[in-house]
């Protein structure tokens, strides 16, 4: 019920492609459809429906044209630019399909229309590295109506999981200078959080002649209303598992809409903003503009996943003062609640990239995928070229030899331009927390001896007043959920499911900024009209569902 129904175009527009060679999107230079002259030059299309990147031209980045002149493949990358939801619309509306899509969270909507062929028989004869990397995946892979697979996901671990040292997942974040005022207190409670906030905002009221900012979010901004909506469930002890909490034990499904922990979070937030310590400008800005507050040194706190705000700690980073970078904290409700903001191991089917059915030429997209499968590439793509971005010592094990080679990765124009930031994400890739065949991480970031050999002066003294080796070892180690994340549950378009999510997530939208915003006098009154719009949906149908779903997969039925 939950897996989006395909229709049989993507079948027939693969055989004509395949015949045919063309399309009303042409490539550059137009190769044989079947892929048999392997390595002429041509350029395909490649959208993200990720935001926050620069369009560009993968050969004019060094692992691009190094990629290139392996496969004689180029890429114009495009990356989302305001709501996803509307771009799948008018995609889906007009049929002008680039080469290949990654769909971030509009995969159901576009396997629904038929976006995507499917991938099997490529597979199966053009990609031994792929069978390698999703092999053990393609049960969770394959659609439930017809058992085909249509798309790659990201999260294919490879080894041993790799888990990483620093933080990159969901935290309430707060500035360094704000623990150091204060002598590095332990924070664990949402009061605790905001009031030494607000202890250090009345003591330094302005940042260079601006008014200090106690906290931000970035929940204004299209596609980013989560990390509004997240911080309930986080507070209350569990993982992200999108719009439910699951219980360990009976395995149901919860909706966190209407809870009393959603309720606690945003009457704290009413309270704050009452007390001029939230930023009005949170529902407001775009991400530009909220990024360039977080470097600017005048907010003192926010919660966000560490993979939203990449830019604004890669700059912060290089301006070399410790105390305006953020530091993340585990903040629950109250003291007890056992913190679960690191994921446990996953798998993710329905965030992945596939081959659209407007493909000028499938073999040669599926035979760049396989090549870009092998662990020398995958190598490239996260670690770079050996002796330049990185070095690797008498025992094999990989790190950064210098400056230039940390800055390769860390600094963000530097990143852009070898392709770091291109290819590091949203492309058939391991999974994150993969663990190489020789024993190193795949990510850097995973890498203990990269980690340990990065920390600045700034962050000893912070793992130093805190006792610890690593910022991760400030959260406690997630605990096993073998259906998790219930996100990735694909909801069929147009199901009761779908509508439910849609009318729910329009009525927090609406109602969430104007409790936070308004007077905490009228908090109650804006509560129960909610609850009583939220209340008319079918909960009930919907947590249902999931829990089903939930229980599917802890029995091993993806």
């Amino acid at each position: 019920m939950l897996k989006p129904k395909f229709r049989t175009a993507g079948l027939a527009v693969l055989l004509t492609a395949l015949l045919a060679g063309c399309s009303q999107n042409s490539s550059s230079s137009a190769p044989s459809a079947t892929g048999d002259d392997e390595n002429s030059p041509v350029t395909f299309s490649y959208y993200m429906f990720s935001p926050g990147k620069k369009d560009a031209l993968a050969s004019e980045t060094t692992i691009g044209k190094t990629l290139q002149e392996q496969t004689g493949v180029d890429w114009k990358l495009e990356y989302l630019v305001g709501d996803s939801a509307t771009k799948a619309g008018v995609m889906i509306a007009s049929g002008d399909y680039p080469d290949v899509i990654s769909s971030s969270g509009e995969m159901s909507k576009l396997l629904d229309a038929g976006a995507y062929i499917p991938l099997d028989d490529l597979i199966e004869e053009y990609g031994p590295n792929i069978k390698r990397v999703y092999g053990p995946y393609f049960d969770k892979m394959k659609n439930a109506e017809d058992g085909k697979i249509y798309a790659l996901p990201y999260t294919a671990n490879q080894g041993e999981y790799s888990g990483s040292p620093n933080v990159g997942g969901g935290a309430f974040w707060i500035q360094r200078s704000v623990l150091k005022e204060f002598d590095y207190p332990k924070i664990t409670t949402l009061d605790e959080y905001f009031d030494l906030i607000q202890d250090y905002k009345e003591k330094h009221p302005t940042v260079d002649g601006a008014e200090t900012i106690g906290f931000v979010s970035l929940a204004g901004v299209a596609n980013n209303f989560f990390t509004l909506q997240n911080p309930a469930m986080h507070l209350a002890g569990y993982p992200n598992d999108g719009s439910v909490m699951v219980d360990m034990t009976t395995h149901e499904a919860k909706v966190v809409a209407g809870t009393d922990a959603q309720k606690k979070w945003i009457q704290k937030l009413n309270e704050i903003n009452a007390q001029g310590m939230l930023d009005p400008e949170s529902f407001t800005m775009n991400k530009d503009q909220y990024l360039a507050k977080l470097t600017s040194g005048r907010v003192l706190g926010y919660f966000n996943y560490g993979w939203q705000v990449g830019d604004a700690s890669k700059n912060l980073l290089s301006a070399g003062i410790d105390e305006k970078r953020y530091a993340p904290l585990p903040i629950v409700f109250n003291e007890g609640i056992k913190d679960q903001y690191v994921d446990p191991p996953g798998f993710v089917n329905n965030y992945a990239t596939g081959i659209s059915v407007n493909a000028k030429d499938p073999v040669r997209i599926i035979k760049y995928f396989d090549n870009l499968l092998k662990e020398e590439n995958q190598v490239l793509v996260q670690w770079g070229i050996k002796d330049e971005t990185y070095s690797v010592d008498e025992k094999g094990r990989f790190y950064f030899a210098n400056e230039d080679q940390r800055k390769a990765h860390d600094d963000l124009e530097l990143s852009r331009k070898f392709g770091f930031t291109y290819f590091g994400s949203d492309w058939p890739r391991y999974g994150g927390e993969s663990t190489l065949t020789d024993g190193n991480a795949y990510s850097p970031g995973n890498q203990p001896e990269v980690a340990a050999a990065s920390y600045t002066e700034g962050d000893k003294k912070f793992l130093e007043a805190y006792g610890i080796q690593t910022f991760s070892e400030l959260f406690n180690k997630p605990e096993e959920r073998p259906w998790f994340p219930a996100w990735s549950i694909a909801l069929e378009q147009g199901s009761p499911e779908q509508i439910f999510t849609t009318k729910s997530d329009d009525l927090q939208r609406k109602y969430l900024p104007e409790m936070i915003l308004g007077a905490p006098s009228n908090f109650d009154k804006l509560w129960d009209a909610y609850m009583a719009e939220l209340n008319k949906l079918d909960k009930a149908g919907y947590e249902a569902t999931i829990t089903k779903v939930v229980k599917d997969r802890v029995a091993g039925k993806w």
